[in-house]
């Protein structure tokens, strides 16, 4: 059940819209733009920012995009054309980049729900996340070199974490475009699965991570200290959820 959507906003007479589902301590966002191949703008930016803040709270997050073409085919040429000086290329890396920190930086765990292809930009918005699953037809690729440009928005660094610098300097400085299943093989596609299953696969995995100790997990999981990780399970432990829990397992079949 959907709690609540955010509604869509108007520009020049197009529709440019970023939805956010809130239910059950999951938050949904999905870039609908499917005209434009859910290419990211400056307006884009400031909704995507704006739905991410108002998912606080919520366990898990997703981001996908709309229709099965493209997740993220990067940033929109037709409006990034006029930025034509230093100063005004920085500007909007700094902030799409500080969309893409925020995105890494939830609480809880991120899915990137890749629903159709994420080229340069788009494969950046997916690093940002801590999952990626993608429909088996899908392909990645961080290919700004065919726009004689790099990875502005944190997602080189982050591609390295991945799959190691040098394989990252390989593919970001290539351009290679891959497979969803050779991006699995490298790790940097965490999950394929068939097309025809692709929207309840990453709606089972969502809300298998939706659980009161994600946000706890994924502190530990990036590094938390021991004494962190004590306190986190501490807390947890006296926690009325976790008692529930422990009740219907003991009286599982009584």
């Amino acid at each position: 059940m959907v709690l609540y959507v955010r509604e869509s906003y108007f520009r020049r007479g197009e529709q440019v819209v970023i939805e956010l589902e809130l239910a059950d301590g999951l938050a949904v966002v999905t870039i609908n733009r499917p005209h434009a191949r859910n290419a990211i703008a400056l307006d884009t930016m400031d909704e995507l920012d704006q739905a991410i803040e108002e998912a606080a709270g919520a366990r898990a997050l997703v981001i996908t995009g709309a229709g099965d073409r493209a997740f993220v085919s990067g940033g929109d040429l037709k409006e990034l054309a006029a930025l034509r000086t230093v100063d005004q290329a920085a500007a909007m890396a700094e902030k799409m980049r500080g969309v893409c920190d925020r995105l890494a930086g939830f609480p809880g765990p991120v899915v990137a729900a890749l629903n159709g292809h994420a080229l340069g930009g788009g494969a950046e918005v997916a690093v940002a996340a801590d999952i990626r699953i993608a429909a088996d037809d899908v392909k990645i690729g961080f290919n700004q070199v065919a726009l004689a440009i790099m990875p502005a928005w944190g997602g080189a660094e982050r591609l390295a974490r991945l799959v190691g610098r040098s394989r990252a300097l390989l593919l970001a400085g290539s351009g290679e475009i891959l497979t969803a299943p050779d991006a699995e093989r490298l790790g940097l596609v965490d999950r394929v699965v068939p097309r025809a299953e692709f929207a309840d696969s990453w709606r089972t995995l969502a809300r298998a991570l939706a659980t009161p100790s994600a946000g706890a997990i994924k502190r530990v999981v990036d590094g938390a200290s021991r004494h962190e990780a004590v306190a986190a399970f501490a807390e947890l432990w006296v926690a009325d959820a976790h008692w529930a829990a422990a009740d219907r397992v003991m009286n599982r079949g009584k």
